[in-house]
C-alpha cells in the first residue's frame, strides 16, 4: 500500500467480460454474475487491507461483509420475482392500452358521450373524433420530456396516435414504439427505439438504436438551414446556406453509439446513456404524463395504481 490507499490490479478482469457481440444470449445473461464472482476474486486477493486493522475492528468488518452478502442474495430474488410479476401484469395491461387506443383515436365512442356531444357541439362546428393531441399533451406534462419537445417539434407530435412499450427477450431489453399517422413531415409510420441490456433485471446497456427517420424535403425538426448574405466584393452573389444540427424531441430516435470493447466511452456519455434508458423504461405509460408525475423510474412505478386520467 502507498499514500494509505489500496491498489488493486484489474489486468485479470478483461478475461472474464469478452466482447459482448459475441456472447450468446445465455452467456450475457450472465455476464453480470461472472463480473461479480471475478471482482470477488480479486477481494480476495488483497486481504492485506483486513489484516492491517485491528482484530476487533476486522471481525466488524467481517460481519458487515456477510451482511452485505445476505443482502445481495436478497436483492437478486427481488429482481427475479419482480422480473416475473411485471410480465404477468403487462399482459393484464394490454386489453387496457388497446382499449385507450381505440378511445383515443376515436375508434370506438364511450357510452353516453356521442348524444352530449351532439347537444352542446354548436351546428357550424365540427365534431371532433377521440381525444385530439392526447400524446403530445400527455408528453407535455412529463417533466423530462416536455424540456426535450421543441415548439417546431409539437405540430409533428399531433400525429402520434399511440406508444407501445414491451420487453425483448433476443438479446434481452425493451423496445418503444410511437406510432404516426400520415403526416407531412416524414413517411415513417412507425418510430422505434430498442436497447440492448446485459441484464435484464439490473440494467446494464449494452446499445440503443433508433429508427432512421425519413424526412420529407424541407421538413426535418433535427436540422435547421441558415442562410448568410455572401462577403462584400464577393463575385458569388447568392446566399451561403448553412446546414447546422438543432435540439428537437425526435433526436431521441439517435441516442449516442455505446462504443465497441477496444474503444473508451467518456464519462458523460456513458452517464447520458444510462440516464436516458432509465427514462424511457416507464415512458409508454400515458397516465402518469397526464397527472404530471415524476420522471424517475422510481416514481413512475410508485404511481403506476394512479387514476389514467386526472380528476
Amino acid at each position: 500500500m502507498s499514500d494509505g490507499k489500496d491498489s488493486l490490479d484489474l489486468s485479470g478482469l478483461g478475461a472474464a467480460v469478452p466482447n459482448a457481440k459475441e456472447l450468446s444470449a445465455e452467456d450475457k445473461a450472465n455476464l453480470v454474475e461472472s463480473i461479480k464472482n471475478t471482482l470477488q476474486g480479486l477481494a480476495a486477493r488483497h486481504t492485506d487491507v483486513l489484516e492491517s486493522l485491528e482484530p476487533k475492528v476486522r471481525k466488524r468488518v467481517e460481519v458487515l461483509r456477510e451482511i452485505q452478502s445476505q443482502h445481495d442474495d436478497l436483492e437478486a430474488k427481488f429482481f427475479e420475482e419482480r422480473a416475473a410479476l411485471e410480465a404477468k401484469y403487462q399482459k393484464m395491461y394490454e386489453p387496457l392500452y388497446s382499449k385507450r387506443y381505440e378511445i383515443v383515436n376515436g375508434v370506438v365512442e364511450v357510452d353516453g358521450v356521442t348524444k352530449e356531444a351532439a347537444d352542446e357541439t354548436p351546428a357550424e362546428q365540427k365534431e371532433e373524433k377521440g381525444v385530439p393531441e392526447f400524446w403530445l399533451n400527455a408528453m407535455k406534462n412529463h417533466e423530462i420530456l416536455s424540456e426535450e419537445i421543441q415548439e417546431r417539434d409539437e405540430e409533428a407530435l399531433k400525429y402520434l396516435k399511440d406508444i407501445k412499450w414491451y420487453r425483448i427477450s433476443e438479446p434481452k431489453g425493451f423496445k418503444l414504439e410511437f406510432y404516426f399517422d400520415t403526416n407531412p413531415f416524414f413517411k415513417n409510420s412507425v418510430l422505434t427505439k430498442t436497447y440492448h441490456m446485459i441484464d435484464e433485471d439490473e440494467p446494464i446497456l449494452e446499445k440503443a438504436i433508433g429508427t432512421e427517420i425519413e424526412w420529407f424535403p424541407g421538413k426535418c425538426l433535427t436540422q435547421k438551414v441558415l442562410k448568410k448574405k455572401p462577403k462584400k466584393g464577393s463575385k458569388n452573389t447568392k446566399p451561403i446556406t448553412k446546414t447546422e444540427n438543432c435540439e428537437s424531441f425526435f433526436n431521441f430516435f439517435s441516442p449516442p453509439q455505446v462504443p465497441d470493447d477496444d474503444e473508451e466511452i467518456d464519462e458523460d456519455t456513458a452517464e447520458q446513456l444510462q440516464n436516458q434508458m432509465e427514462q424511457d423504461y416507464d415512458i409508454g405509460r400515458a397516465d402518469e404524463f397526464l397527472q404530471g408525475k415524476g420522471s424517475r423510474e422510481s416514481d413512475l412505478r410508485n404511481a403506476s395504481n394512479s387514476k389514467m386520467l386526472p380528476t
